[in-house]
């Protein structure tokens, strides 16, 4: 179970996030998450999206260079430790966390954690014996509903 991230390669100067924001609004594609990581030069902005594929065509048309990623999202509780008890399921593991980003959801007292690991499946199979169901796209939707 993954969901599909969207990674575009911008110039790292004033308006290039605005300017992707308005592609994106213009053609009605909702951003879930974003996470932004950048260098002196260019960043690298990271989308969950509620349409991923219209996404990467829109942007594409409009001389973005992107790609897709397949990452993990998932559930947890919105309380001190929870992100902890992931971390150390994963680490237990032997699974390596390249990189995290969280946002809230529409559901009471939960957050949504992206992650982006050195093996999704083992990371599935490590998760869900622990009791944490990774998410798919058409559950992030539903959190929206």
């Amino acid at each position: 179970m993954t969901v599909k991230q969207i990674s575009v390669f911008v110039e790292n100067k004033p308006g290039m996030l605005a300017a992707l924001a308005d592609v994106l609004n213009e053609n009605g594609i909702n951003m879930r998450a974003l996470s932004l990581a950048e260098t002196k030069d260019f960043g690298i902005i990271r989308l969950i999206l509620d349409d991923p594929f219209n996404a990467v065509r829109v942007l594409k048309e409009s001389g973005y260079v992107c790609s897709i990623t397949k990452v993990l999202a998932i559930a947890i509780s919105n309380q001190p430790g929870s992100l902890g008890k992931v971390m150390k399921i994963l680490g237990e593991n032997e699974i390596n966390v390249e990189y995290t980003y969280a946002f809230t959801s529409g559901v009471k007292d939960k957050a949504c954690m992206i992650l982006r690991v050195g093996d999704n499946e083992k990371a599935v199979q490590a998760l869900t014996k622990n009791g944490i169901k990774p998410l798919c796209q058409d559950d992030l939707d539903q959190l929206y509903k």
